[in-house]
């Protein structure tokens, strides 16, 4: 992305009788703003009043872009947006295409309330092949392309990925397991006893025997199946002239469920990489589908939910999508839409640029493909129906628990915080939260509790909700409508107490409680104030609600304790070994990759490294070993 160079251009708008906005001196404002407005290329940032950005913009021209905002046939979301209006920056750009990066960038940093948001934008998965080792290895990858080596993908999610590795361990035995896991083997593991590895590690294969298992698995990924067939077919046969019929029946066997795999993954007429996009729009909500073509072979689809202002045509959706989704990684060769987007052009060229080679958007296609962007536009109207549904009834149940609390209005953000320990070991608080669309995972946090008297509950509440409300007062956070605290009076009146004495108010505190016999469906609510709890019935919504918050944070706590618990025991128990000070530690952790990797070597592999003799080694394998164990 080309440098661009920021020009800061501040106004206050206001709105005269007859529609035309003014500056408070009565000139027009729309004259003040376009004389320091550049005819360069760039993006436009809208702030309001307070300073975050409304909207995020890009332009060829940007006086002219800028100045179509205050004209007099405007939409209403436009207008909306004019109104919030306090000042407009600007950065100029080399290039149109630049200025696109640039605007797809800012969008998902800032995340601007009038423009289209991808919101799940996680990286897409990849299969990454190690080609500079003498054994190369394969291994799930997210991230950036640069590593040393060759990258297969798309995937649409982790699970499409794992399921191919598991495959490919069936077809090809090619290594998958760790650098440290390989280099430090004396023995063959459990992967060649059940022949999903040829052990290169300990010299079972040879390199040429091991370089033609990559060979295949490369060409499968680059979508030449049948190329693996007619070479299997071939092996075959010539194992059969040499009567090495066990060699011949194993090959059989891989030609047999490659067949299986094309005739389940295969696109007809396909044979090259493609992805079909269908955006559609139902009840207020935008969905868009997306499925992966990689060399025929249909990878699986994902599905996106972005949030758009109303009046928002599927054109500029589609745009949006398109930009933010691939401004970042390498488009396809071919993109199939149901929709053309709107600047189709400057997408297909921003896109080529970045991939090196021509990235084509098309609209109108036939036969097969047709068939297939026709799935995808039903797929995504499915989508969005089943998402209509499950947001109703979680509607009905925000508006139960309102009724149930007896709330001005429906809580639209709700925060829950738990505490795990193991008899006061290692304790840890989860803080999870909802909002009117369900759980935000991206804005859990979880809270190591330090200094305080093992097994102390109520002060591990105080700790965990004075480090959360003091940033929450800095503003890094918003209040929640409703606090949770899984736990009852105790502890419903230590989270109080800490509150009060940072000076935060306006969250409604609730304790939630086990019921008679701990059994789920009888929870009591605690309320600051109440005598006696709130036990609502059963098959309550607002209960369900409540409980699935509950649980959630009781999940995120213990999954968060564990790993402290376990780290902290291994540690330990490393550290606590006669004889390993801090140069043999460091040795130690280095050569098998961290502690876990030194948990799973055995006597001989520790023994082998510089400085450990074979008695310290059994020293160091019986602390592991004895400690997980006991964990």
């Amino acid at each position: 992305m080309g440098q661009g160079r920021a020009v800061a251009v501040v106004w206050w708008p206001c709105m005269t009788s007859d529609g035309i906005l003014e500056d408070r001196s009565g000139k027009s404002a729309l004259r003040q703003l376009l004389k320091g407005m550049p005819l360069d290329p760039g993006v436009y940032r809208m702030l309001d009043a307070d300073g975050t950005v409304l909207y995020v913009g890009k332009a060829k021209n940007l006086k002219r872009r800028v100045s179509s905002y205050f004209g007099r046939a405007l939409t209403g979301r436009i207008q909306r947006m004019v109104s919030l209006i306090a000042s407009i920056d600007v950065t100029v750009t080399r290039t149109e295409a630049d200025a696109l990066l640039l605007e797809g960038n800012l969008i998902k940093a800032l995340q601007p309330r009038f423009n289209v948001l991808l919101r799940d934008d996680k990286s897409y998965p990849d299969i990454l092949l190690t080609t500079r080792d003498e054994f190369p290895r394969l291994a799930f990858h997210r991230g950036s392309r640069k590593g040393q080596g060759r990258f297969f993908g798309p995937y649409p999610s982790a699970s499409a990925v794992r399921e191919t590795l598991q495959l490919l361990q069936k077809l090809f035995p090619v290594r998958q397991c760790e650098d440290s896991f390989f280099r430090n083997r004396s023995r063959p593991c459990l992967q060649y006893q059940i022949k999903r590895c040829h052990a290169p590690c300990v010299g079972l294969i040879s390199a040429d025997d091991y370089a033609q298992d990559v060979a295949a698995t490369i060409k499968f990924l680059e979508g030449r199946a049948q190329e693996v067939v007619d070479d299997l077919g071939a092996a075959m046969e010539q194992a059969a002239g040499a009567l090495d019929f066990e060699r011949a029946a194993i090959l059989r066997d891989r030609i047999l469920t490659l067949r299986q795999i094309q005739s389940h993954q295969s696109i007809n007429g396909e044979v090259g990489d493609l992805d079909i996009i269908a955006c559609a729009q139902e009840g207020g909500l935008y969905g868009v589908q997306v499925f992966f073509i990689r060399g025929g072979r249909n990878l699986g689809n994902r599905g996106f939910f972005p949030v758009a202002p109303e009046e928002t045509s599927l054109e500029t959706l589609m745009a949006g999508f398109l930009a933010q989704c691939y401004t970042d990684k390498n488009a396809p060769p071919a993109l199939i839409v149901n929709i053309e987007p709107d600047d189709r052009e400057l997408l297909e060229q921003v896109f080529s640029e970045r991939a090196g080679y021509r990235v084509h958007i098309k609209s109108s296609v036939r036969h097969d493909r047709a068939r297939w962007l026709e799935m995808a536009c039903d797929n995504a109207r499915i989508a969005i129906r089943a998402r209509l549904s499950s947001q109703a009834g979680y509607a009905r149940r925000l508006e139960a628990l309102r009724m149930a609390l007896e709330l001005d209005r429906v809580p639209t953000r709700m925060e829950c915080f738990d505490i795990s320990h193991t008899q006061g070991e290692c304790p840890v608080a989860s803080c999870v939260v909802f909002d009117h669309d369900g759980s935000r995972q991206s804005e859990y946090r979880r809270f190591n509790i330090v200094g305080l008297t093992p097994g102390d509950d109520y002060a591990a509440i105080a700790q965990a909700l004075t480090r959360r409300y003091v940033r929450v007062q800095q503003g890094d956070y918003p209040l929640p409508d409703l606090l949770l605290i899984d736990g009852g009076r105790g502890q419903l009146s230590a989270a109080d107490r800490a509150l009060q004495a940072i000076g935060v108010t306006g969250a409604r505190l609730v304790g939630v409680a086990k019921g008679a016999a701990r059994r789920p469906g009888t929870e009591q609510l605690w309320l600051l104030g109440r005598e006696a709890p709130i036990i609502l019935p059963g098959d309550s919504p607002a209960l369900h609600l409540i409980v699935q918050i509950r649980d959630e944070a009781h999940r995120f706590a213990i999954t968060a304790h564990r790993q402290r618990r376990a780290k902290a025991r291994i540690t330990s128990t490393l550290e606590n070994i006669r004889g390993v000070g801090a140069t043999r530690r460091q040795r130690l952790l280095k050569q098998f990759g961290g502690l876990r990797g030194l948990a799973r070597a055995g006597v001989d592999e520790i023994a082998g490294i510089d400085g450990i003799s074979r008695q310290l080694a059994q020293q160091i394998y019986d602390a592991f070993h004895h400690d997980v164990s006991g964990s």
